[in-house]
């Protein structure tokens, strides 16, 4: 004999309870997304140095392509307004992050088709080598530092929707300020270190600096840039390592490492280049494990509860002297 089916009554109730327990269940899915996800979001910060109010939020994987534009621009003595350009630009194509897809066959931080001669797609998926052919191109347009941001920007990118640069110019001219050094300690990052790192420890960071910087940046780097003229970058420097802590002095002079130049460098001071590696570090901070950073007399530190850039003593990160002749990162391992 069949069991008596359910009464409406009944049904209604078990399906009330059914939704109510699937709502449950994706409300705690999404907790434990956001949980496991909480580095995500956005966990770096730069202000402006006018004191105006003016600020930028962002994530640590924007901080991180945000820097590797600018190191890639001052190594090519491209100014600060071209660091802005490039940055207005990849927020605008990409959101400064670096993703596999786009308008037919566009890629990367800057939507670069490797159809139109940008490069091949392994290339252009490269944030440096992708920062090294914008620049390339912006640098052949006539007075580009003088124009409009979005005219400049879109002689260089031939976009569908030109008037869409303009709205990143105040969030690119904050960065740029501050990854190229000319706006002291107004970068801060939360350091929360992400879950998947490839590398870390005082290696990764030696790497990533001749990443970014370039080969030539490195008296002693063992590290070979493959693919890529070598560059006189800014600054230009010498790593150390000792334990956890990396020093990468800074030195007092424009005058070149090796080589010949067609063009006067652009002028850049000690205190400019000490704080583009500063900032540097602090922006790779998530994906590096970098825990502190000290220059000039400031220092920030990881995990902070405002990741503020603060006056230290005559001794900074491990005892060492905090000094405008040198930066010093301390590594998490």
């Amino acid at each position: 004999m069949s069991e008596p089916s359910p009464t409406p009554k009944r049904r209604g109730r078990l399906f009330r309870f059914g939704a109510a327990f699937l709502v449950l269940l994706a409300v705690a899915g999404y907790l434990v997304v956001q949980y496991i996800t909480a580095g995500s979001g956005p966990g770096c910060k730069v202000v402006s140095s006018a004191e105006d109010g003016a600020s930028y939020d962002f994530t640590p994987e924007q901080a991180v392509n945000a820097a590797t534009i600018a190191a890639v621009g001052t190594g090519r003595d491209m100014p600060e307004r071209a660091v802005t350009i490039a940055l207005a630009t990849a927020l605008q194509e990409s959101g400064l992050r670096n993703i596999g897809h786009g308008d037919r066959d566009s890629l990367g931080l800057f939507q670069q088709r490797s159809s139109q001669g940008w490069g091949s797609p392994k290339q252009i998926m490269d944030p440096t080598y992708a920062a090294g052919i914008f620049y390339e191109h912006l640098s052949k347009v006539p007075g580009y530092t003088k124009l409009p941001l979005t005219v400049a920007a879109q002689r260089v990118q031939r976009s569908g929707f030109p008037e869409a640069y303009a709205k990143h110019e105040p969030d690119a001219t904050l960065l740029a300020a501050a990854l190229t050094g000319t706006a002291a300690a107004t970068l801060t990052c939360d350091g929360r270190p992400q879950s998947q790192v490839a590398a870390t420890g005082p290696d990764a960071v030696r790497a990533a600096l001749v990443r970014d910087f370039g080969r030539d940046a490195f008296e002693e780097a063992g590290d070979e840039v493959s693919g890529k003229e070598p560059a006189t970058p800014s600054p230009s420097v010498t790593a150390e390592a000792h334990g956890r802590t990396v020093t990468v002095p800074v030195p007092a002079d424009d005058t070149p490492t090796g080589g010949s130049r067609t063009k006067p460098r652009t002028k850049r001071t000690e205190a400019e280049r000490g704080w583009q590696l500063a900032h540097w570090a602090v922006a790779n901070s998530s994906a590096l494990h970098i825990e502190q950073v000290s220059y000039a007399g400031r220092q920030w530190v990881a995990g902070s509860t405002d990741s503020r850039w603060r006056s230290t003593t005559s001794t900074g990160a491990n005892g060492a002297e905090a000094s405008a002749s040198a930066v010093r990162i301390v590594t998490g391992q």
